[in-house]
């Protein structure tokens, strides 16, 4: 998206007080693209890399009236109350695209721990929890040409404020400066871009050590309770004979612990 483009499209010049050429700088990102009100950051992403936007263009906007989750689920995004962020990406690896959502989450809750001072949680496939409820989440969605991806959008939401409508929620408060979420969002999703392959046995430790679905009962595709995950980002489900299923999607109840986690 070039400059012209972009100013047409509504984009201003600054972001939470910092200009977005600064911020760019700092963020070391080729561009960064903030707006005011937009549908969803995703959508616009897509549409600067279908024009050529380099790996690394950020998309920001203070409110999404349309920003969308896993599953078709709507993020609810208030002006002021999170970071409603996508970055464009040129992935050449296929095989590392399948695992980007958890490689992201894992860079996320790093990042955010670091800022918070305060442990975070990860919630198979792509949710970061702070106390036991969501602080963050994370949505990938690739474009394909000839059979290879061609750019992915990855988009990542954060709250400063719990939305009210959603009671297992929670922000990380107003002393955050947004521009400084965004710059872990950066930071985690370039950190994680990079990676090549399935989940490494240190990426599925790293994980493992922050999983709060380990031990909950999944009821569908089959019951069980979970047990990790495996190199493909698959969730790992140990059955009552003691085998174990990996599944690429489930339905956990998250209520419920199958078994004491040692």
């Amino acid at each position: 998206m070039n400059g012209d483009a972009s100013r047409a499209a509504g984009a201003r010049a600054s972001y939470d007080g910092e200009a977005v050429a600064a911020l760019a700088t700092q963020l070391g990102a080729p561009a960064v693209h903030a707006y005011g009100e937009v549908g969803s950051t995703m959508d616009l992403a897509h549409a600067a890399a279908a024009n050529g936007a380099a790996a690394g263009t950020v998309i920001v906007a203070d409110v999404q009236t349309a920003g969308r989750g896993r599953n078709g689920r709507r993020w609810l995004s208030d002006a002021e109350a999170g970071v409603w962020a996508t970055v464009v990406e040129r992935p050449r690896d296929v095989t590392s695209l399948s695992v980007l959502s958890l490689r992201v989450g894992l860079a996320l809750a790093a990042e955010l721990e670091r800022l918070l001072s305060r442990g975070t949680t990860l919630k198979w496939p792509n949710d970061v929890q702070l106390e036991g409820r969501k602080l963050a989440g994370v949505l990938v969605e690739a474009r394909w040409r000839d059979g290879a991806p061609e750019w992915a959008a990855i988009g990542v939401g954060v709250n400063r404020k719990p939305p009210a409508e959603l009671p297992d929620a929670i922000g990380t408060g107003d002393a955050l400066r947004r521009s400084a979420l965004l710059g872990a969002v950066v930071q985690a999703v370039r950190t994680a871009s990079t990676a090549t392959g399935l989940l490494t046995d240190a990426e599925i430790a790293a994980w493992d050590a922050r999983d709060v679905v380990r031990g909950r009962v999944v009821v569908s595709p089959v019951r069980g309770a979970a047990d990790g995950v495996n190199a493909a980002g698959e969730l790992l489900i140990r059955t009552s004979d003691g085998a174990v299923r990996a599944v690429p999607t489930a339905t956990v109840q998250y209520a419920e612990l199958a078994t004491t986690r040692e």
